[in-house]
């Protein structure tokens, strides 16, 4: 199955408002992607859109966020159900200060699955939590989601390119670096025991699918993708 796991809606201030659940479900039906994970920055609003407009073409999405912690590093949380996302969601919120400036950075706007405006988050979601890195990483856990520390190639925003390292004690379950790198090449710049994946981050419709991870799984499903990172019963990741 193909996956590209980090992919943002016109929910995100820095995504394109041409980034609607329809054209999203379209352009990853084209480049031929099962698995999409949806990751607006700090927010799930779209995630109830995106899994009706991509039924049509039978694509699983995995619900996700980009959380920004405190020390402004992403990590990407993948959850089976929208409903765990959500979970999330509130206590991000609850740790998110600020207010959009649409002029600044962007309008978040929350819509239907045929694009339709619904509404406009006000939200600072380009901003920083008040959460610490380890305390993103353990939430996301509590909520039986996967923990993805997100572009570990970038300088901005990554926990190499905010901490200088990758902590041993933050339990991750994967690296993702973007497409600008081969698997042998993040392996020789950043040599870890952690699994690695490819994803888009595709902020635009032209970018998605161009970073993905292939894996072989029997269903999809967080559970399922785990094993596949530990390489159990059959399930891995292919690079």
């Amino acid at each position: 199955m193909k996956a590209d796991l980090h992919v943002h809606t016109c929910l995100s201030p820095c995504g394109d408002l041409k980034m609607s659940p329809r054209a999203i479900a379209e352009q990853a039906n084209k480049k031929n992607i099962d698995i999409l994970g949806i990751c607006d920055h700090n927010s799930a609003e779209n995630l109830p859109a995106l899994i009706q407009a991509a039924e049509k073409y039978k694509i699983s999405v995995l619900s996700g966020i980009e959380v920004t912690s405190q020390e402004e590093v992403h990590t990407v949380a993948l959850f089976n159900e929208p409903d765990s996302a959500f979970r999330l969601q509130e206590i991000v919120y609850q740790n998110l200060p600020g207010v959009n400036d649409e002029e600044a950075f962007g309008m978040q706007v929350v819509v239907n699955e045929k694009g339709e405006v619904l509404r406009f988050n006000p939200k600072l979601l380009i901003g920083a939590s008040t959460l610490s890195v380890e305390e993103v990483t353990e939430t996301i856990h509590s909520l039986q989601g996967l923990t993805i520390a997100a572009h570990i190639d970038r300088e901005g925003f990554s926990l190499v390119g905010q901490l200088g390292f990758i902590p041993d004690h933050l339990p991750l379950d994967a690296l993702e670096f973007s497409p600008l790198l081969s698997y042998a090449q993040v392996l020789e710049q950043f040599p870890t025991p952690h699994p690695l994946i490819c994803s888009s981050d595709a902020h635009y419709l032209e970018d998605i699918g161009k970073g993905f991870t292939s894996f072989y799984l029997q269903e999809v499903n967080i559970e399922e993708i785990k094993m596949a990172f530990l390489q159990k019963n059959g399930r891995r990741v292919i690079h």
